[in-house]
């Protein structure tokens, strides 16, 4: 609501600067502590807890095999199900959980999932026989699968909520970091409490570490906004698409056991993949909301190749961490626990080089030198022989534990920049399920070039291999002109409050999830305006817009009827005169929308009795049952309803744009400095001519 007037009664909508600057979130000694530190211990610490879990239990539990099949009375080659059933298990969960942490909150999710792992952990720890470990093992798979996209998720809300829209990339390095130490470092720990305890340690080491990792979120972690109450089931099913879901499990599922099958493969696994698989994608170009966004993959090629830069590389890592381990044993005679000592440098150097990467904002750079690692540790492994002294093998591992660092870091710094922030969660677990094909991809190619003996001829095999498949990462990355450096992790007042230019990246939306909030274009608050035909036309073109895209439109007015004047107080400053007046009473010319602005029967019109849209409506619950997680707003005041919606939006988490040409106040430059100044951050700014851009995808 703008500044209105009637009979010499003037309600003013505009907040004073003091109030501007208290709604805002400035960074005022007593306003929300977590700003001064955004991204500080008690935030990271949770999030580097639960991310860590799922490599964890992939690596601890490869030393406890042989005694949990000398203790269940089974071969140890049945015993590899207990790794078997984690990846596939993670493969479909991790993307799942993603989704699920966009629509229901990525802190209520985390939290799920660590009550998983503990039951897991807790199953495992009193299994009696190998059915009961492979389901602690799915739990467990199931519960680690939250904790890296939810963390993500977390993370690029905390960043949006600050103003941040380069990647912190500090807190990615960190994510990275703690993954590559606790892979190189987690056989180790496997060994000692199996050798100190039994194998039942390798489950029940679950327990403290959820213990603490839930008692730290819950109490360092904000609160998710309250999106489950007062939706029915249906409007959920809806939401996360479960078809979409259950037919990317079945695909995932399929490709997955024909890829450990080989080299003896399961030619009906394969066929059903592709059954699946094309029955997913026509579910997913007719799914209002798909789970798999299909469109976003074909016309997003940078986040595509990411995927697949990811998972090739990977694939080599992997390949060569899996060959070289039984290369050693078996060609260099050494021992288990001596063929991963030696081995032990490549993960501590895949983690250094993380923090050395975590200090550089351009990602292309970092990709190419990973490729060419990739490509010369390939083909030094061509050299090696039985004869090869063991320095010389850690030396060439060495290339592969630097390539994984730089790879690893550089690729989940370019998904955060090319994934839609709403669809992060997904989009993050679906970067890990591109590595967990790759892992298992891997598996098969030393399978097949060891099958009848591990020999100097196989590794030289499986190393050409590694060469072609540097090669296409190298070309991948040099080639793709979307790597372009960031821009500082500050901040930038000139860059960010200006509307999107056409030098910046483009942000993109799904229209399914989009409305459009068109407030307060009524007759008493128009007058409010010096110049409003503009103002309107641009409103016109907006909705337009959204016609055309088939983005929910939303119209917003004030309005009281004769009950609403007696719960105004009269210490209200900006509705005491307005109700005492009877002012904007429901019914008269100056609450209704003006008419060039046509209302559908399908659009959302709410009657509010405050600035804000959120504030005395049920906007919240109909944009949620209509599964809408992005706002495009435009109204009078820019320092009444939009300033009040913005601010109830971004504690809701919504992502936010704002359109500066669509938007106006009685005072200018209350407009500027709100558009310039303090909407973007919380928000993007655009005019209604860059729409076209924003619906692009």
């Amino acid at each position: 609501m703008g500044s209105t007037s009637r009979a010499g009664t003037r309600a003013d909508a505009r907040i004073p600067d003091g109030d501007v600057r208290a709604r805002t979130g400035a960074h005022t000694p007593g306003a929300e502590p977590w700003r001064r530190r955004p991204f500080g211990p008690r935030f990271v610490a949770p999030l580097l807890m639960g991310a860590t879990l799922n490599p964890v239990n992939s690596s601890v539990i490869a030393t406890a095999l042989v005694a949990i099949a000398a203790a269940v009375g089974v071969s140890v080659s049945q015993t590899a199900i207990l790794i078997s059933c984690l990846y596939l298990t993670s493969a479909i969960a991790q993307p799942t959980a993603g989704r699920l942490s966009e629509e229901f909150g990525p802190r209520r999710l985390f939290l799920v999932g660590i009550v998983v792992v503990f039951l897991g952990g807790m199953l495992g720890g009193i299994a009696t026989g190998l059915p009961m470990l492979v389901v602690a093992r799915v739990l467990i798979g199931l519960g680690t699968s939250a904790g890296y996209p939810a963390a993500m998720l977390l993370i690029r809300r905390r960043a949006t909520a600050i103003g941040l829209n380069a990647p912190p990339s500090k807190v990615l390095g960190s994510l990275a970091i703690a993954g590559a130490v606790t892979v190189a470092v987690g056989p180790a720990i496997g060994g000692l409490l199996v050798g100190w305890f039994s194998w039942r340690a390798a489950f029940l080491v679950n327990v403290p570490f959820t213990i603490l990792t839930f008692a730290m979120a819950l109490a360092w972690i904000a609160k998710d906004p309250d999106v489950i109450k007062g939706r029915a089931p249906r409007e959920v099913l809806a939401c996360i698409d479960a078809p979409g879901i259950v037919g990317f499990g079945a695909a995932m599922t399929s490709l997955l056991v024909f890829l450990l099958s080989l080299p003896d493969p399961r030619w009906a696994a394969l066929g059903l993949t592709v059954v699946f698989a094309a029955a997913l994608v026509w579910w997913e170009l007719r799914a209002t909301n798909p789970f798999l966004d299909v469109r976003l993959l074909v016309s997003n090629g940078a986040l595509t190749r990411t995927y697949l830069r990811n998972g090739l590389s990977l694939l080599g890592v992997y390949t060569m961490l899996y060959g070289l381990t039984q290369w050693l044993e078996a060609a260099h005679g050494l021992s288990a626990y001596a063929a991963g000592l030696a081995l032990l440098p490549m993960g501590l150097l895949s983690a250094i080089a993380a923090r050395i990467v975590a200090n550089h904002v351009n990602v292309r750079r970092p990709l190419i030198v990973a490729a060419v690692l990739l490509v010369l540790g390939s083909i030094g492994s061509l050299f090696l022989t039985s004869t090869t002294p063991v320095i010389a093998v850690i030396g060439v591992t060495a290339l592969f534990g630097i390539m994984s660092g730089v790879s690893n870091l550089s690729n989940q710094t370019a998904l955060y920049r090319e994934a839609p922030p709403e669809k992060l969660g997904t989009a993050s677990g679906l970067l890990r399920t591109f590595g967990y094909v790759g892992s298992i991809t891997s598996a098969t190619i030393t399978g097949i070039a060891f099958r009848s003996h591990v020999s100097d001829s196989g590794l030289h095999h499986v190393s050409l291999i590694l060469i072609a498949i540097g090669a296409v990462v190298l070309l991948m990355t040099v080639f793709d002109r979307h790597l372009k450096p960031a821009s500082d992790e500050i901040p930038s007042p000139h860059k960010e409050n200006s509307p999107m230019s056409e030098s910046s990246t483009a942000p993109t939306i799904v229209p399914s999830r989009t409305a459009l909030l068109l407030m307060d274009y009524q007759g008493a608050v128009l007058d409010a305006i010096p110049d409003a035909e503009p103002v309107l036309d641009h409103a016109r073109q907006a909705l337009g817009w959204a016609r055309d895209n088939q983005v929910q439109v939303v119209y917003v007015r004030v309005a009281f009827i004769p009950e609403d004047f007696a719960q105004v107080p009269t210490h209200n400053k900006a509705f005491a005169a307005v109700a005492e007046n009877s002012f904007l009473l429901d019914g008269t010319p100056e609450t209704e929308l003006h008419g060039s602005l046509e209302v559908r029967d399908d659009d959302i019109v709410v009657r509010k009795t405050r600035f804000g849209a959120f504030s005395s409506t049920d906007l919240y619950r109909d944009l949620h049952a209509k599964c809408v997680d992005t706002l495009v707003v435009a109204g009078i005041s820019t320092s009444g309803v939009v300033l009040s919606t913005l601010r109830d939006a971004a504690d809701q988490d919504y992502r936010l744009f704002v359109l500066a040409d669509a938007t106006s106040d009685p005072d200018p430059e209350v407009h500027r400095i709100l558009i310039d100044k303090v909407f973007p951050h919380q928000a993007d700014i655009l005019n209604t001519d860059d729409l076209k851009t924003l619906s692009a995808a």
